[in-house]
């Protein structure tokens, strides 16, 4: 359902804004545990999915980085006008930005996106959000989805976030805004961060390379696979608990790069949960669990990274732990309980 509402929002905004220099939505990118294969969240589930943005005609993105972070890193995305007086332009109606007067382009054409959804001369989170839920408002009625679900838009400032509901079905999706480093699958993206963070600030995201290694290891493996069984239960295990799925996430898909595929059949299942359980459990204690994407020499080499990622020496997703005694002997004790339990 979700997947069918995304193509159909796609299809609408690409007709819609055919005339206009907002930013051009590509396909979204299921992305997170629910399209992953592993939500520990029985109910409430929320699809979350990646929208791609690529710039309209007459203009180019650049990124540029913002704070070098451990474990991520945060760019701006600079918005630069692009000279169209060439014959090579890409629509014969338009007018250049920069070599046509100030008053022809104020009655003739749409304004650019510096004067939309930018601030100053960097792509705008916060306004690129709110356009969106506008667009998604005004467009769900022309989706043949509108016929049978209800569409809630939930508040949120980074995101684009809905309810579908209809009967006592109810579904949650959540849309993130990206832009693409290069040619890969990397993205600098708008998902909710820490609070005091500026709407210019669009944070690097390896969700889309990760999902991408779920696919791969689905390829591969058993039928019966008990992978994502594994994650699902401990995740489930693990909330209210100072530990984070994605650390354990982290943990499951590097014992999925050293664990042949055939060792993963269900009747594998309580081995591979305490081969889980013991590399967190060592891990804690070590104070040291190293990003899974980030400069991994086993990372597939069909899932494209940029180079300066590839050849990186990975964070380390515990430095909080070296750093605060206390709140490494709690997780540490937590991690021991789950075990035993």
């Amino acid at each position: 359902v979700i997947c069918d509402l995304m193509a159909g929002l796609t299809d609408v905004l690409g007709q819609g804004l055919s005339h206009s220099f907002y930013p051009v939505p590509q396909e979204a990118i299921g992305v997170g545990s629910a399209f992953e294969g592993w939500s520990p969240h029985a109910e409430d589930v929320v699809y979350q999915v990646l929208v791609p943005l690529s710039p309209p005609p007459g203009h180019a993105f650049h990124l540029e980085l913002a704070t070098a972070g451990m474990a991520q890193r945060n760019f701006w995305v600079r918005v630069e006008l692009l000279c169209t007086c060439s014959s090579g332009q890409l629509r014969e109606d338009m007018l250049c930005f920069l070599h046509h007067p100030e008053q022809e382009l104020r009655t003739e054409q749409e304004p650019s996106l510096l004067h939309t959804l930018c601030t100053g001369s960097y792509l705008d989170v916060e306004k690129t959000a709110q356009w969106f839920c506008r667009f998604v408002r005004l467009a769900w009625m022309l989706l043949p989805q509108s016929c049978h679900w209800r569409l809630t838009l939930l508040p949120s400032r980074r995101s684009c976030r809905v309810q579908l509901s209809k009967e006592k079905e109810s579904l949650m999706a959540e849309m993130i805004f990206g832009v693409r480093r290069g040619d890969s699958d990397i993205f600098v993206g708008s998902q909710p961060s820490a609070v005091g963070t500026a709407s210019t600030t669009w944070i690097e995201t390896c969700a889309v390379a990760e999902a991408k290694f779920f696919r791969h290891i689905s390829r591969q493996a058993p039928q019966d696979s008990c992978h994502c069984k594994c994650l699902q239960l401990l995740s489930h295990s693990l909330l209210g608990v100072g530990l984070s799925s994605y650390t354990l996430k982290t943990v499951l898909m590097h014992l999925l790069s050293t664990v042949p595929p055939v060792g993963w059949h269900s009747r594998d299942f309580p081995w591979r949960m305490m081969d889980i359980m013991e590399y967190l459990l060592c891990s804690l204690q070590t104070k040291k669990l190293q990003h899974f994407v980030i400069g991994n020499e086993r990372f597939p080499g069909e899932i494209s990274l940029p180079s300066d990622l590839r050849l990186a020496e990975p964070p380390n997703l515990f430095q909080q732990l070296v750093r605060d005694p206390n709140a490494h002997g709690k997780a540490v004790q937590e991690c021991i309980h789950l075990l035993h339990g």
